[in-house]
């Protein structure tokens, strides 16, 4: 709204307002501005939070040393999205269609997070939805992006071709042209792409959800994850800077850049409560919204490939949970680690609740810079 104000607007008088059109100096600005939000409602957010009694369950079987936690305020992710969301609506072109995949794909999944937050509140108990509810209502919301983005692909507005870390020229598109042509099947042609977009959003939004376990622990990461996303989509969308990277030039991209920064922006104004000890958790409403945007931007600027480094820490404890299930069910009741996520594991290796933070967040700036380093590996 203050780009169409500042510069569509009132630029043809003030020839001052001409910085508001540049993506760096509103990107630094929607930073602050989640930063500054995040900081200033976050005391009223907690109090209201705690008047309402919205604390959180801690699951039995988790490690015992985590039980002093129990009635610590949760559903703190309300905080973390209107610092995202707010700044994003201020600051960046809303004519961008990618912008509002972005903002209503985090909102949805953020419903999601409040809904099974809000059963906990009120059974007073450790689950929420069920998880066949919930694996269901993110595919839903993961469905709803796709479609936009086959849409978005028609008009020649997307790619659904996949960018493939480290090789220049070998880029499969996800949609079967043959089928396109096909009266009765035509639809078939684009499930290939469909399917992918939802398993990369549902496993994204669950894997942020995952890793929220201990203080500081998913937000802190997410700051990492989403200042490499912050470079990648204003690249994505420079002209000069694309080309030379030889990534493909996404032109609308580049306004998700503003989105990024206001991520970072409020997760370290969250990160100011949330750190260990922690004042208030960001709940399934943070994580799953988190996850769910990162996912979305991921797939909308054609790194969906990177993932796995952008996100690392997500990906391992996910998969350390992946790992612990299957094993347990496949090998009669054997485990490959003492607890999952894996952040229990450590912990109950006599690791310290702030050393496993700490060396988890270094793990995830690694991840993050290998990430960006894969640019030029091509």
């Amino acid at each position: 709204m203050l780009y169409w104000l500042l510069y569509q607007k009132l630029f043809p008088y003030f020839r001052l307002f001409r910085i508001f059109r540049y993506l760096t100096f509103r990107t630094v600005f929607a930073s602050l501005t989640a930063l500054l939000i995040g900081l200033i409602i976050g005391p009223y957010v907690i109090e209201r939070l705690r008047e309402f009694q919205i604390g959180q369950y801690i699951r039995e079987e988790g490690p015992q040393s985590h039980q002093k936690k129990k009635g610590t305020p949760t559903m703190g992710g309300v905080l973390i999205c209107i610092s995202i969301l707010v700044p994003t609506l201020l600051w960046s072109d809303l004519s961008n269609p990618l912008v509002w995949i972005t903002i209503l794909s985090t909102f949805f999944f953020a419903a999601i997070g409040f809904a099974d937050d809000y059963i906990k509140v009120v059974h007073k108990r450790n689950l929420g939805l069920t998880s066949k509810q919930k694996f269901a209502l993110q595919l839903l919301v993961s469905l709803g992006v796709a479609l936009a983005l086959c849409v978005l692909q028609h008009k020649g507005f997307y790619s659904t071709r996949l960018v493939v870390p480290f090789i220049k020229r070998w880029r499969p598109d996800l949609i079967i042209g043959a089928l396109l042509h096909n009266h009765s099947l035509w639809w078939l042609g684009f499930a290939p792409f469909v399917i992918f977009v939802m398993l990369v959003l549902t496993f994204s939004s669950n894997a942020v959800n995952l890793t929220d376990g201990l203080d500081g622990l998913a937000i802190g990461c997410t700051i990492i994850a989403a200042g490499a996303l912050t470079v990648l989509t204003y690249v994505s969308g420079h002209a000069v800077f694309s080309d030379y990277l030889e990534l493909s030039r996404m032109p609308l991209a580049g306004e998700l850049s503003i989105f990024c920064g206001s991520m970072v922006g409020a997760s370290i104004g969250f990160l100011w409560y949330n750190a260990h000890p922690a004042e208030v958790f960001m709940g399934d409403v943070g994580s799953l919204a988190l996850g769910g945007a990162i996912g979305t931007v991921a797939v909308l600027i054609k790194q969906e490939l990177l993932l796995p480094f952008i996100g690392g820490v997500f990906i391992l404890e996910a998969l350390s949970v992946m790992l612990q299930v299957g094993s347990y069910k496949l090998r009669n009741g054997k485990r490959i680690f003492k607890m999952a996520p894996l952040h229990h594991h450590f912990e109950l290796l006599g690791w310290s609740e702030s050393k496993v933070i700490a060396r988890f967040w270094i793990a995830a700036l690694v991840f993050a810079l290998f990430a960006l380093t894969t640019l030029k590996l091509r």
